[in-house]
C-alpha cells in the first residue's frame, strides 16, 4: 500500500517536470523574478526549499481573496489545504485537524492553543483583516513546541510599509445570505493607518464585524451551536497595534499588541431536526439562557532582533497571551449539584481561562555551506475551567512549565544541490495541580494534587536534492509532542483517593512523522507531491461518552497522500490548478499493541479534492474554486456515523480602481443543500446538533488603500 501510495505521489510532478523543462527557457523562472519564500515559524532565515519538510505560505492577496469569499482564516485554509478537514463554520473547531491530527494556531509565534484544556477556539483569536500573510508548516513537528502534532499555522501580522510617510488601508464590506432575508445581513468594517519616520514605525487599527444569521441551501435558517459557539448572530471587535524603533543598522526592537472578542447576540436557538429523515436542526427566534458564547483573546510581545553579533543573527521576543472563553449554558448532568438546587434544575455555564508567558530566544550563523540555530524556549501556561454561574471549578487550576533547549543544522553541499538537516529539541515539562474536589456529578471527589513531570528529546532530520533551480526532492523524519487534553482527565475523576502524582497519565502524545515530497516550481508549472505516515504509540483519541467528549490514549496511524498542480495556461491570464488529499487512520481500540478500526470523523477528516481556476484582464480579476469531499465509510464504527460527501462550488470577481479594490464574492455559489462533516459524523441519535452547511452567501467589498 505505501509503495502504490507513494509511486502515485511521485507521478504528478515527474510528469508535469518534463513540459516545465520545455517552456523553461522562454518563461522566467520563479527563481529568477522571485525573492526567496522565508517561513518565520521555521525557525529559521533559510529560504524553504532549503528545508526538507512541507510547507505552504497564503500571502495577503490570496487570504483577502479568500476572506472575501469566506470571512474567516480557519475558512481560508480549509479551502485552500486538502488535507485540513472540513471547517465547521462555528467558533469551536473542535474536530478540525491537519493530517488527521490537531495543529497549532500561533499569531507571529505566539501560541494560541490551550492544549491543558483544549477549548478548540485557537481559530478565532484575531480579526484577518490584521494578518498579512498565514504560514502553514504540514506534518508533526516541534518547531514550535507544544502543539504542533498536525502541523502549525502561524499568522504573521502586517507591518508598517517600508516607504517614508503615512499610509492607510481600509476595508467596508456587506454580506447577505441567499435571499436576503433582513436577519442575515452582515458587515464588516476596518481600518489600519501606519507611519514610518527615520528609524520610528507604527501602525495602528480597529475592526468591528457584525454577522447575521445563516441559511442552508433549502433557505432554513441553520441551527446555532448553543454551547460550544457559534460565528453566525454575532458581533466582534478587534484592535491591533505593532510598533518599532531601529537602534542603528542591525539591532530592532518591535512590540506588538492586539485584542479580540466576539460574542454571539443571544437571540438564536436551536430547533431539534430528525436523522432518520434528514432534516437538519434549524435556527429560531428566541432568548439564550445565561450570557451568550462569548471569545476573548489577548497578545501582547515584545521582540529584539540583532542581526550581526557574535557573527550571527539573535532573536528574542517575550510574549504573553491571555484566552478567555465562555461557553453555552444549560441544565447539564455534570452541572447538578443538591447543595444548590435540585437535581435537574440548575442552570451553569462553563468558561475557559488560560494565561501564557514565554520566551523564544535563537541565534542563527553561517559557517560556511553550514546554518546552525540555537535556541531555548521557555512556557508557562495556568489554565482553569469554572462554571461561571455559580463560581465552581470544573477544571482545577493546572500549571504546565516548560524550559525547551534546541538546535538545527542545514548543511549544504555541491553548491546547494544536496542539503543535509537535522536537530534536536530537548523538552523539560512540569504540570503542577493542587489538591481539588470534582463535581458533585463525579462524586464528589477529593483529589490529592500533584506535580507529575516529563522530559523528552525530540529529534528531526532530513535531505534535500535540488539538481536544478525549481526542482527538488526531499526526505525528513520529525517528532511533534503535545499533552493530553488534562483538564478532560481531571474533571471526570469517578475513584475516590486518588493522587495525581501516582494516577495522572501526562506521558506526552510523540507523534513520528515520516515524508518524501517532490516539487517543481520552473516556467508556467507549480507543483508537488508528499507521501507522509505517521503514528503516535499513546496518542490521544476523543470519545464521546454520554454528553461529553472524553480523553482515550490509545495507538494513532496515519498515512496519505498530498498532490498541487499550478499551471499557467496559454490563454493569456488564465491559472488552473488541482489539490489532492488521501487520509488514513486507525486506531488500536483494544490496545493490544496493533490497530484495528478507522478514526473516526472527530478525529480525522474525508479525502479531497480542490479545482480552481484565476483569470486576469487588466484591471479585472476573476476565481473559480470548487471542493469535492468524498464520502467516507469508518471500519469499526457505528454505520449511521459514515460520510456521504458533498460539493462545492465559490467564485469571485474583482476589479481595480483608483479608489480601491472591489470584489463581488459568493460562497457555495450554486447553493447546494448538505450536513456539514462533523456532525455527519458524530452524534448519530442527536437530532439538535445536526447542522447543515451554510448555503450560497454573497459578499460586496471594498479595500482602499492610500
Amino acid at each position: 500500500m505505501r509503495l502504490a501510495l507513494l509511486l502515485s505521489a511521485a507521478l504528478l510532478p515527474l510528469a508535469t517536470a518534463a513540459q516545465a523543462e520545455e517552456t523553461a527557457a522562454d518563461t522566467p523562472t520563479p527563481e529568477q523574478d522571485e525573492a526567496p519564500i522565508i517561513v518565520t515559524a521555521a525557525r529559521t532565515a533559510l529560504p524553504i526549499t532549503a528545508l526538507p519538510l512541507t510547507a505552504e505560505v497564503i500571502d495577503r492577496k490570496t487570504l483577502e481573496r479568500q476572506l472575501q469569499i469566506s470571512g474567516s482564516v480557519v475558512d481560508a485554509i480549509a479551502a485552500l489545504t486538502p488535507s485540513f478537514s472540513p471547517a465547521r463554520q462555528k467558533l469551536s473547531g473542535q474536530g478540525e485537524t491537519l493530517r488527521g491530527r490537531s495543529p497549532l494556531f500561533a499569531i507571529d509565534g505566539i501560541p494560541q492553543t490551550a492544549p491543558l484544556r483544549d477549548g478548540s477556539r485557537d481559530g478565532f483569536t484575531i480579526d484577518p483583516f490584521f494578518i498579512d500573510r498565514v504560514e502553514l508548516i504540514l506534518g508533526s513537528n516541534a518547531l514550535q513546541g507544544i502543539g504542533g502534532t498536525g502541523g502549525v499555522i502561524n499568522q504573521v501580522t502586517v507591518s508598517a510599509p517600508a516607504e517614508e510617510g503615512w499610509s492607510a488601508r481600509t476595508i467596508l464590506q456587506g454580506t447577505a445570505e441567499s435571499g436576503f432575508r433582513s436577519d442575515g445581513f452582515g458587515g464588516k468594517i476596518g481600518a489600519l493607518i501606519a507611519n514610518r519616520s527615520g528609524v520610528f514605525d507604527v501602525v495602528v487599527g480597529a475592526a468591528y464585524e457584525t454577522r447575521g444569521v445563516f441559511r442552508d441551501g433549502e433557505q432554513r435558517r441553520i441551527a446555532p451551536d448553543g454551547t460550544q459557539g457559534d460565528l453566525q448572530d454575532s458581533d466582534s471587535l478587534s484592535f491591533f497595534a505593532k510598533a518599532g524603533v531601529q537602534l542603528g543598522d542591525t539591532v530592532r526592537i518591535e512590540a506588538m499588541g492586539q485584542r479580540f472578542r466576539l460574542q454571539g447576540e443571544g437571540d438564536l436557538i436551536a430547533v431539534a431536526g430528525n436523522r432518520l429523515t434528514g432534516l437538519p436542526s434549524t435556527g429560531a427566534p428566541g432568548i439564550v439562557p445565561g450570557e451568550a458564547p462569548e471569545n476573548l483573546a489577548e497578545s501582547l510581545a515584545l521582540t529584539l532582533s540583532a542581526d550581526d553579533l557574535a557573527g550571527g543573527s539573535l532573536r528574542v521576543r517575550g510574549f504573553w497571551n491571555r484566552t478567555a472563553d465562555i461557553y453555552g449554558g444549560g441544565t447539564f448532568a455534570d452541572f447538578q449539584d443538591p447543595a444548590i438546587a435540585p437535581v435537574g434544575t440548575l442552570f451553569d455555564q462553563s468558561q475557559n481561562i488560560s494565561r501564557k508567558w514565554g520566551v523564544n530566544a535563537s541565534w542563527e550563523r553561517g559557517f560556511g555551506p553550514l546554518n546552525i540555530v540555537l535556541g531555548t524556549d521557555l512556557l508557562n501556561d495556568h489554565t482553569v475551567q469554572k462554571l461561571a454561574a455559580t463560581d465552581r471549578a470544573w477544571v482545577p487550576p493546572t500549571d504546565y512549565r516548560s524550559i525547551a533547549p534546541f538546535g538545527q543544522a542545514n548543511l549544504a553541499l555541491w553548491d546547494g544541490k544536496l542539503r543535509l538537516a537535522g536537530g534536536l529539541r530537548w523538552e523539560n515539562v512540569e504540570i503542577s495541580i493542587p489538591d481539588y474536589q470534582t463535581l458533585w456529578f463525579y462524586g464528589p471527589q477529593a483529589v490529592g494534587g500533584g506535580s507529575p513531570s516529563f522530559d523528552r528529546v525530540l529529534p528531526n532530520g532530513g535531505i534535500v536534492i535540488e539538481p536544478t533551480p525549481g526542482i527538488r526532492a526531499y526526505a525528513s523524519y520529525a517528532q511533534g509532542y503535545t499533552v493530553p487534553d488534562v483538564g478532560r482527565i481531571t474533571r471526570a475523576i469517578r475513584t475516590p483517593n486518588v493522587d495525581l502524582d501516582r494516577f495522572l497519565d501526562i506521558a506526552p502524545i510523540v507523534a513520528d512523522n515520516r515524508e518524501i515530497g517532490v516539487e517543481v516550481n520552473r516556467g508556467p508549472v507549480n507543483a508537488s507531491a508528499t507521501y507522509y505516515w505517521s503514528d503516535s504509540d499513546k496518542g490521544q483519541l476523543l470519545v464521546l461518552v454520554g454528553d461529553v467528549f472524553e480523553v482515550q490514549r490509545q495507538r494513532i496511524e496515519i498515512q496519505g497522500i498530498e498532490l498541487n498542480l499550478s499551471v499557467a495556461t496559454p490563454v493569456k491570464g488564465l491559472r488552473v490548478g488541482i489539490g489532492y488529499a488521501h487520509l488514513d487512520g486507525q486506531v488500536d481500540t483494544n490496545n493490544d499493541g496493533r490497530v484495528n478500526a478507522d478514526l473516526d470523523g472527530a478525529n480525522i477528516g474525508p479525502d479531497r479534492l480542490n479545482l480552481s481556476a484565476d483569470y486576469t484582464s487588466g484591471p479585472v480579476s476573476l476565481r473559480l474554486q470548487s471542493r469535492t469531499h468524498f464520502s467516507k465509510k469508518f471500519d469499526g464504527g457505528d454505520p449511521r456515523n459514515d460520510f456521504g460527501g458533498y460539493h462545492l462550488l465559490d467564485g469571485s470577481v474583482s476589479v481595480a480602481t483608483e479608489v480601491g479594490s472591489f470584489t463581488l464574492a459568493a460562497q457555495n455559489l450554486l447553493d447546494r443543500q448538505y450536513i456539514d462533516y462533523n456532525s455527519d459524523t458524530q452524534r448519530p441519535a442527536d437530532n439538535l446538533r445536526f447542522f447543515a452547511g451554510r448555503g450560497r452567501s454573497v459578499t460586496l467589498s471594498w479595500l482602499g488603500q492610500f
